[in-house]
């Protein structure tokens, strides 16, 4: 199951265990109890407005910050000191330290904890508590914070982690793929010029003893000598004609292509490579840096589950790159080193790049045909 799902089922999980601590309250104020200080209306305000907070919380898009975490413990706070006699309530901080530890900075995160502890405490004062009981009640649910935050941050730790080492894999086969294609093409130039100066100046000599032969020998040997000044001839051609194709020879973009994208845990890729396309070198080595971005941008910043790559020719004979995934995307777009690079590698060629943050995130580049 895809990460995302994942989040999605812990999501729903944490909001139905918040409603069930709610649920002791309410069968008891249905029983005629007072299990609440104060009007009921108020801790039902606090209650569901501390259960509002925490679903904008689940949101793609929410923002990385002080503002949201303190209001959710603010509306913790208040639905715990409002119902101390309803002891379940209090495990509601704990949930708070979690987000706090998620969204927040280490110093909003300790004051959360803190501030969750002393509410801890301060409900078993309304409880009348003895000292013992006030300080061991505020002892554990520090202590469950502290245990939350740190799987919290561990697990962030984690995931950075894992980021990391799918941008520094995919660098890594972009690097192999464009050193492989060049010791191809050295491969290929080195067996044309042996091709050339070695066979191709043989047979030419071979050809012209033959002629040679053939005005100074008489029948019937002069029809051998004939045939086989056409076949050195013909074989000559032949060398020639493989020299051109191996100097002329293009570098394999799609399994290029293939190679920098395989075995990624996420984004899933999807890679349409059309076979018409043919490449020269000085493109290929551009657009495995474009795919290379776009990969490595959707790993870091799009938090995407899927990455399409398409590749193929447009009307008018050129090459067209578009990759584009279901991420987050982003208001605003910042070049970064990454972005720069790519639009002045296909402006080298005489080509265009464009991005778009609007949905997701598309990059897409059109570079004349070599």
């Amino acid at each position: 199951m895809a990460d995302s799902h994942l989040e999605r089922w812990g999501a729903a999980s944490l909001l139905a265990v918040c409603l069930l601590i709610g649920t002791p309250v309410l069968l008891a104020q249905l029983a005629g109890d007072r299990p609440t200080i104060g009007p009921p209306w108020l801790w039902w305000c606090c209650y569901l407005g501390f259960l509002g907070l925490l679903t904008l919380t689940f949101r793609d898009d929410v923002p990385r910050g002080a503002p949201l975490p303190v209001a959710v413990a603010v509306a913790g706070a208040a639905t715990v000191l409002t119902a101390p006699r309803a002891g379940w309530t209090s495990i509601l901080l704990v949930f708070v330290a979690g987000l706090a530890a998620h969204l927040a900075s280490r110093r909003v995160t300790v004051a959360v904890v803190a501030a969750n502890s002393a509410v801890a405490a301060t409900a078993a004062v309304l409880l009348d508590g003895t000292f013992a009981e006030v300080a061991l009640t505020g002892l554990i649910y520090g202590t469950l914070q502290v245990c939350t935050v740190w799987a919290v941050r561990s697990e962030q730790r984690e995931t950075a982690a894992r980021r990391r080492l799918a941008v520094a894999n995919a660098e890594l086969r972009a690097t192999s793929a464009l050193l492989a294609e060049s010791s191809r093409a050295g491969e290929r130039l080195r067996i044309a010029r042996e091709l050339h100066d070695l066979l191709g100046h043989q047979l030419t000599a071979l050809a012209l003893e033959l002629e040679v032969a053939a005005h100074r020998s008489e029948p019937p040997a002069r029809a051998h000598v004939e045939r086989a000044r056409g076949l050195a001839k013909e074989l000559l051609g032949d060398v020639r004609t493989a020299v051109g194709e191996l100097r002329a020879g293009t570098p394999d973009l799609g399994r290029a292509l293939a190679a920098i994208v395989a075995d990624l845990p996420r984004p899933r890729v999807h890679l349409d490579v059309d076979a018409a396309v043919d490449a020269d070198e000085a493109c290929t080595a551009a657009l495995i840096r474009c795919v290379q971005e776009a990969v490595t941008n959707t790993i870091r910043h799009g938090d995407a589950e899927n990455l399409w790559i398409e590749v193929g020719r447009s009307g008018t004979g050129e090459i067209v790159l578009t990759a584009r995934d279901d991420g987050r995307g982003a208001s605003v777009l910042r070049l970064g080193h990454g972005l720069t690079g790519v639009r002045e590698r296909i402006g080298q060629l005489g080509g265009t790049v464009a991005f778009d943050t609007r949905s997701g995130f598309t990059l897409s580049a059109r570079v004349p045909a070599p």
